[in-house]
């Protein structure tokens, strides 16, 4: 199978350390979003009744279930995809689900809508909505994935800054915190992105991890020195490189902390329906999306824009969204941070499989993992949305009716910082354009089916009002 696709164990390996170093701030980040949010009862993740939160138990969690669907992404569907807890879906649980019921209930809503979409896997439907999309707009869908991981970068790394009066100002972003590069996270992140183009314009082997390990390096010295507050406007935006100075045993508190029924009882019926219709419709397009891009930049994917073994992928990226919620730590989803992987050389299963072992060891080792900052991380995203910005010469843009969906599709992701939102856009203008010319005919009844749904997904907010 390496051969086959063109690999080595060597690239696999440093592909899948790649990946794992690029999505490593997720074990960080996680325990921060759904850590500090108590639920109806006043209560936090992971925690006893009437405590403080327990990030740690959150972070062992996360960093569990990771390596374990990482694993099984890389054993059964042989793909470069990592596993892990899906952002913006962990903000939607934390804000909107958990306070209007426990945790345990709002983590049976997870499980719930997980089994739902393996449901409409073994079914055969979602790969069937997969083959219904157009292949340009699965093209786009990749580029705009490519725009929207670069500007991750850039955001992360602290280039790119919302301004913070952006509510009274045309300019809701700009360069560094006051138009101008400040603070010296900023300046080891151009280092970074400097000594990766310079090793990958040279074509050295390993230029990604060997920009990530020669930047932390830098890091950890520019920290000694200057001794850089955390939080702060011009300190680390994540990580401090800090070298480990201890270590614990891990918490699992949050394992098996679901209550499966909970909260239809404490919301209401409509409203749990809602909620798991919501990270349903964002976990099934995210997961597709993704998982085109990855295949399309490691030349993987057939003529129709389709991955190898693309049932498979579905049914481990199902079983991830349930088990995000067996692990009480938010549906997890696939990670289009992969693509850093397969910049590097990644084509097979087994560079998902180093990823989930590098996880695994993280549940013991996160003082090591915590060492590494996102400022040396992120210009691997920069790069890898270079890539995968060159597949927009394969879209017909003189044929308005593939153009303008895939204008959107590609914009709205960077502009809306979602995926689905991109996604949905795309195929509502797809749609629209072939009724308007009156083309009805060759509308896929799926893609009237899709249409309809992110209808329902735009307008959640005043549809929720209108039926609580």
């Amino acid at each position: 199978m390496i051969t086959e696709r063109g690999s080595t164990v060597g690239r696999e390996v440093r592909g899948g350390l790649v990946t794992f170093f690029t999505m490593a701030y997720i074990v960080a980040l996680n325990p921060l979003i759904l850590g500090y949010a108590a639920d109806a009862d006043g209560n936090f993740l992971g925690a006893a009744p009437g405590s403080g939160p327990n990030l740690p138990a959150i972070a062992a969690g996360t960093s569990l279930v990771a390596g374990v669907m990482c694993i099984l992404m890389g054993a059964v569907a042989r793909f470069p995809l990592a596993i892990a807890t899906g952002l913006g879906l962990n903000a939607f649980l934390a804000v909107a689900v958990a306070s209007q019921m426990t945790w345990a209930d709002a983590m049976g809503l997870v499980v719930l809508e997980g089994i739902v979409i393996l449901v409409l896997v073994l079914t055969g439907f979602r790969t069937a909505v997969f083959h219904a999309v157009p292949v340009q707009l699965k093209v786009a869908i990749s580029v705009g994935i490519g725009l929207f991981i670069a500007l991750i970068g850039f955001v992360d790394a602290g280039f790119v800054r919302r301004i913070p009066d952006a509510a009274q100002t045309t300019v809701p972003v700009q360069l560094g915190q006051t138009g101008q590069l400040d603070g010296w996270p900023v300046v080891v992140f151009v280092l970074g992105l400097v000594l990766l183009v310079t090793l990958w314009v040279r074509q050295v082997r390993g230029a990604i991890l060997i920009s990530i390990a020669v930047t932390t390096a830098v890091a950890i010295l520019v920290q000694a020195v200057a001794e850089l507050a955390p939080g702060s406007p011009t300190g680390w935006a994540l990580t401090v490189p800090d070298l480990p100075d201890g270590w614990a045993w891990p918490d699992f508190g949050t394992l098996g902390q679901v209550s499966l029924l909970g909260g239809f009882e404490r919301a209401g019926v409509v409203v749990a329906l809602l909620f798991v219709f919501t990270l349903l419709l964002a976990d099934f397009f995210d997961t597709m999306g993704t998982m085109t891009a990855i295949g399309a930049e490691a030349g993987l994917n057939d003529e129709d824009g389709v991955p190898p073994e693309v049932q498979k992928i579905l049914v481990v990226d199902s079983v991830a969204a349930a088990a995000g919620g067996l692990g009480g730590v938010s549906s997890n989803t696939s990670y289009i941070e992969s693509a850093a992987g397969v910049g590097e050389g990644a084509r097979t299963g087994l560079a998902s499989i180093v990823t989930g072992a590098c996880f695994l060891l993280t549940i013991f080792l996160a003082p090591l993992v915590e060492t590494v900052p996102s400022e040396a991380a992120v210009p691997a995203l920069v790069l890898v949305g270079f890539l995968m910005m060159r597949q927009v010469t394969q879209i017909e843009w003189d044929d308005l009716e593939i153009a303008l969906p895939a204008f959107l599709t590609i914009v709205l992701m960077p502009f809306t910082y979602s995926i689905s939102v991109g996604i949905g856009a795309g195929f509502l203008a797809y749609v629209l354009i072939k009724v308007v010319r009156g083309k009805v005919a060759e509308v896929s009844p799926l893609l009237w089916v899709i249409a309809a749904l992110f209808v329902l997904y735009f307008a959640i907010r005043p549809v929720t009002e209108l039926l609580t």
